[in-house]
């Protein structure tokens, strides 16, 4: 596999949804309205949000976990205090939202951030001021605001989770960022992308061969680049020696991988695709309670059977190849 060309916006991808993607990152950099991305988990809204601070760089990019604001210690890990405000409070401290000040505050997962803190982050976004803990005067600073969310955040609003006000203030400029699932042709790029990644890191070169990059493709990734970030270095870790196969594959590749197989031979079974066609040959309604590699082992056993053993003959009704066919037997004890 080659390896990939130079990342713009540092997203790897060359399909249509992607290329769209690339032109809204442009337009949001041109400015420093507030930026909302929407998405499932694992698309990659952080890469989009550093992309956007990348595209036109000023200040630093401080990433702020809302999820991670728990505690009677929240707000003082956002906004700071001052020496005194409370018991252990023995000197003045920055809060994230003064480090960002110049920069970008990226808050991942802002449908997560309690109620108590959305108020104050609306006046943040507003006024470009904010008070520290403990302090009596206002701070102003000069920061743009990217908010990423998992969560349906008009939902949140409908029962009372999230500020209407600051859901409109952050809804300036949202972007929704794809599923893999929906942009299946940046894969291959994205898989030679992370095993280039891997090779720097110094763990050892792994080659995917058509088939399982065919079965990558197929797979629809609910993890979604996350997901596939850490199948390949899974693979590059784990992997020693010589070619990939299907048994080194996660359990659901293998199980996508066992589906696809079985689909295809009881479509291959039904209905006369050649003239090595044998109408006594037929798929058993499937039962749920036989496993996939049990569903594929009778299909390949009924086919040698019609065939009296002839395996070439076997592997041109089951529209496979002889190589497929023989690894397969010999993963059943068919041999």
């Amino acid at each position: 596999m080659p390896r990939p060309p130079q990342a713009v916006h540092s997203l790897v991808g060359q399909s249509p949804l992607t290329a769209t993607l690339r032109r809204l990152i442009d337009k949001a950099s041109r400015n420093r309205l507030p930026v909302l991305l929407l998405g499932e988990s694992g698309t990659g809204k952080e890469v989009v949000a550093r992309a956007i601070h990348a595209a036109n760089p000023k200040g630093p990019f401080v990433t702020i976990d809302c999820g991670s604001l728990v505690g009677s210690l929240m707000e003082s890990d956002l906004f700071g205090h001052v020496r005194g405000a409370f018991t252990s409070a023995t000197s003045d401290k920055k809060g994230l939202i003064e480090l960002a000040d110049g920069g970008t505050a990226f808050f991942d997962e802002i449908g997560d951030l309690p109620l108590e803190l959305q108020v104050k982050l609306l006046r943040l976004i507003q006024e470009s001021e904010f008070r520290p803990v403990g302090a009596v005067e206002w701070r102003k600073v000069d920061i743009r605001v990217i908010a990423a969310t998992h969560r349906d955040l008009s939902a949140a609003v409908a029962a009372g989770r999230f500020r209407l006000d600051l859901y409109y203030r952050l809804n300036v400029f949202a972007m929704r960022i794809p599923a893999l699932r929906q942009r299946k042709d940046d894969i291959p790029e994205l898989v030679a992308h992370f095993l280039e990644q891997c090779r720097r890191a110094g763990l050892p070169e792994l080659e995917i061969g058509e088939e399982i990059l065919a079965l990558f493709q197929s797979y629809d990734w609910p993890g979604n680049v996350r997901e596939l970030r850490h199948c390949i270095e899974r693979l590059s870790a784990m992997h020693s020696e010589g070619a990939l196969q299907m048994a080194d594959l996660p359990t659901a590749l293998q199980y996508q991988h066992s589906a696809g197989a079985l689909g295809q031979l009881s479509e291959a079974l039904r209905q006369p695709a050649s003239s090595d066609y044998i109408p006594s040959v037929a798929m058993p309604a499937p039962s749920p309670i036989i496993s996939l590699p049990d569903s594929e082992r009778v299909t390949i056993e009924r086919a040698l059977s019609s065939t009296g053993g002839e395996r070439g003959r076997a592997a041109r009704i089951l529209g496979i190849g002889r190589t497929t066919l023989y690894r397969k037997m010999k993963q059943y004890g068919l041999e």
